[in-house]
């Protein structure tokens, strides 16, 4: 059975990063599912459709293209707000699930960050973590990544998403937000990366290696 590390939690609270890092580590793929929901709200924007249509959303899920999950036209905040709401559509969840699935199957290893990994996607996987940190200090690191754009908004604004995207995806109908009853809780609201990263792998490191044999 290929060994799975899954790692769920809030916009910003840096489980992108330890993601990569854990699949670094272990010479293992890694995936960032979030990156196909903004995909799919890229797809709808760039169709002139509306990411609150069902219809419009799965429409760009068929039709996405994974290759594109580097495109940096999927990082900015108006794609981030975009992926939360498409993300609510079931229609929308479950065309993408096989995807997710095919991907966690990869060998040696996989490492795949999102919010219901965990939970939905692959609900036995080897290692789970939820991670989290305080609405003020993601807003500030979102905050600091988007203020190199052309653009910035203000920090207040991006603490308003951050807040109104956790609303939503903690009380979508289908695949909400929520730490699976066996994950490894970790709040990096006072960590660094590199600490958040050392607690993090000690969280996963003996379910790895046992099932390493």
């Amino acid at each position: 059975m290929t060994i799975v590390i899954a790692v769920d939690g809030t916009a910003a609270s840096g489980k992108g990063t330890l993601a990569k890092k854990l699949a670094a580590h272990y010479g293992f793929h890694h995936l960032d599912s979030g990156a196909l929901y903004r995909l799919v709200a890229l797809g709808v924007a760039e169709a002139g459709g509306n990411p609150h249509n069902e219809a419009d959303a799965l429409a760009a899920a068929k039709a996405l293209d994974a290759v594109r999950c580097e495109d940096p036209a999927i990082r900015t905040a108006e794609m981030g707000v975009g992926a939360s709401i498409v993300s609510a559509h079931p229609a929308v969840r479950a065309a993408l699930l096989d995807f997710q699935r095919s991907f966690a199957a990869k060998e040696p290893g996989a490492v795949i960050d999102g919010r219901d990994i965990g939970t939905v996607i692959c609900p036995n996987a080897t290692a789970k973590l939820f991670v989290d940190a305080s609405p003020e200090v993601r807003a500030h690191r979102r905050w600091l990544e988007l203020k190199t754009k052309s653009k910035p908004p203000a920090e207040a604004e991006v603490l308003a998403d951050i807040m109104a995207r956790d609303e939503r995806d903690r009380n979508r109908p289908v695949a909400p937000l929520k730490p699976a009853e066996d994950a490894v809780l970790l709040d990096t609201t006072h960590l660094g990366i590199e600490a958040a990263f050392a607690a993090a792998l000690a969280a996963v490191a003996a379910k790895v290696e046992a099932a390493r044999g």
